[in-house]
């Protein structure tokens, strides 16, 4: 197996060859927040933006999203997921909506950019369905959760 690295021996950019790697069971959890004014929170949770219900379609974006990480990442693998959640809850006190998304897979490689490009996407999709009431709205605190499997170990963020 050669070296986990995406750069080749000539120093350009290449994809990682895992074909050595043993497939073991792999999950990733990334969170996204938008922060929005309390009012745009409100309209979300009572059902009333204009352009319909704005978790229903940001959990799917964000779903949709992880399959299609490979079309949007350069160099990362194209994996068969076996799982995908988005979850999204309004924090009323925060002014925000906290984006929880899960992946796993039986693989020969990890789902974290999977997990981050779910969260990532499903931020983005509440954004564009709200620009029109609340432009100010920002997407912060994109980050990797948790994983587990694979030869890397664990990873618990603090």
């Amino acid at each position: 197996m050669s070296r986990l690295t995406h750069l080749a021996s000539d120093g350009s950019a290449r994809m990682v060859d895992v074909s050595g790697k043993p497939a073991t069971i792999r999950e990733a959890a990334a969170r996204a927040e938008v922060a929005m004014r309390p009012e745009t929170l409100g309209m979300i949770t009572a059902g009333d933006a204009p352009k319909g219900d704005v978790f229903a379609v940001a959990r799917l974006a964000g779903i949709m999203a992880a399959k299609r990480t490979h079309d949007l990442i350069p160099l990362c693998h194209s994996l068969r997921l076996d799982k995908v959640d988005v979850e999204l809850v309004a924090d009323a006190h925060g002014s925000r909506v906290i984006i929880d998304a899960t992946a796993r897979t039986k693989g020969s490689t990890g789902v974290e950019m999977e997990a981050i490009t779910a969260a990532s996407v499903a931020a983005l999709t509440i954004y564009d369905m709200c620009k029109a009431v609340d432009r100010s709205m920002t997407i912060t605190d994109i980050r990797l959760l948790r994983k587990s499997g694979g030869r890397s170990g664990e990873f618990i963020a603090s």
